[in-house]
């Protein structure tokens, strides 16, 4: 493979093609997110998880954004899902993180050959179903293979073992598994609720609080030849999935960074204390005050406008099938060099803002240290140290970019 810098200006229409417009997705979906967003502070120190706001999301089929109306969906693009998906991080970003393999799971239906199996699914989230994940293991974990195992029971199959990090998995209907099947990784479907399923808020991060993200124990559930689905995640080669999840967890950053924006502007409108030696009476007033608001707000706008040129791309690579490897490759690397840019850039942002009003601002009751929490933990799930190894090596030598990968004992 020849080093090579894609061409990311390629223009892509951000219009809708069959579904609804930007105006109509916002006039279905902004008052939700406004009434999220309301419960915001309240959640973050009860540590209470978002079961009411997620139930707000399922009744509005929030999960069916990209699900074809025939089937019952909105029919939307991938463009357009990001720029919801960015906007309900601004009101919630554990929620869109819950989300995220739920997503993928959405399109992994919409590239599957057409017949009952996959207008079942398809159907199935338009009716509200989520979905979550239980993928990553505790302590050796899967660099050689999973310890989640599948094994025959009669002309059944039965999923043993534990997993971490089960992000969204108590807020949703099914959980997407990652198991081991004769050496083989395998991706399987199970019912929250089945027998055998035991889930656990237990995840102990700073940031991130709500996303359910904790342990999940499967012992000898029962499974049917239906739900096991394939390839399970770092077993398909090059795939659209990669720079797809990725690309969620850019668009939370960018939904913190504008909410931590808006949050501290709106306290600064309205804050008339200041220093004797500020250049100002008031805050709002203060040329030092506006620089650091002003640069908060371009922050906002470059990372959200990178995750919509890479989701205009993802709707490119995903209307032509998903396989063509240099459309994979192309988005892969975007992706991977926009982390670069967006993660340093809304974590200064989110610091830089607490210079603008004294102990103050650090009040508890303003919990505007959410923000960063939030950022900081969502920044280190794929650490940039090794995103940015890797773009280096490509754009140097030619290298193969990662696309999937295993955390554990090595």
């Amino acid at each position: 493979m020849t080093a090579t810098v894609p061409n990311s200006e390629q223009s892509v229409d951000p219009q809708t093609r069959a579904g609804h417009s930007d105006a109509e997705l916002d006039a279905i979906f902004g008052p939700i997110f406004a009434r999220i967003a309301d419960g915001a502070v309240q959640r973050e120190d009860d540590r209470a998880l978002a079961y009411t706001e997620a139930g707000w999301l399922r009744e509005a089929k929030f999960g069916a954004l990209r699900v074809p109306t025939e089937f019952g969906g909105y029919g939307a693009s991938v463009r357009q899902l990001f720029r919801l998906l960015i906007d309900l991080a601004a009101a919630e970003s554990n929620l869109p993180q819950a989300l995220r393999v739920h997503w993928s799971f959405v399109e992994d239906q919409l590239l599957a050959e057409a017949g009952d199996e996959r207008e079942q699914w398809l159907r199935a989230v338009a009716d509200g179903k989520l979905v979550g994940n239980a993928i990553t293991e505790p302590g050796i974990g899967a660099i050689d293979r999973y310890q989640t195992a599948l094994t025959p029971d009669g002309a059944r199959w039965k999923l043993s073992g534990t997993k971490y990090y089960s992000t969204g998995s108590l807020y949703s209907d099914y959980i997407l598994v990652a198991a081991d099947k004769d050496g083989e990784r395998v991706s399987v479907l199970v019912d929250a609720n089945a027998e055998g399923v035991t889930q656990h808020d237990d995840w102990d991060g700073f940031g991130q609080r709500l996303t359910a993200s904790g342990t999940t124990e499967f012992n000898a559930v029962a499974v049917s030849d239906d739900r096991v689905l394939g390839p399970g995640y770092g077993g398909a080669g090059r795939t659209y999935a990669t720079s797809y999840l990725q690309l969620v967890q850019l668009a939370v950053l960018a939904g913190i960074a504008q909410r931590a924006t808006d949050d501290v502007a709106e306290w600064v409108r309205n804050r008339t204390r200041t220093f004797t030696h500020a250049p100002a009476d008031l805050p709002r007033e203060d040329p030092l005050v506006q620089q650091v608001i002003g640069r908060a707000a371009g922050a906002a706008y470059a990372a959200r406008t990178l995750v919509l040129d890479i989701a205009g791309q993802l709707d490119v690579l995903l209307d032509a099938g998903g396989e063509d490897t240099a459309l994979l490759d192309r988005v892969e690397f975007d992706v991977a060099r926009a982390q670069s840019v967006v993660i340093p850039l809304v974590l200064d942002a989110v610091t830089q803002l607490f210079e603008v009003g004294g102990a103050s601002i650090t009040s508890e009751r303003l919990r505007f240290d959410r923000h960063w929490r939030n950022a900081r933990t969502i920044s280190a799930h794929n650490p940039l140290i090794y995103k940015l190894q890797s773009v280096g090596d490509h754009v140097l030598n030619g290298s193969d970019l990662p696309y999937a990968w295993s955390a554990g004992k090595r």
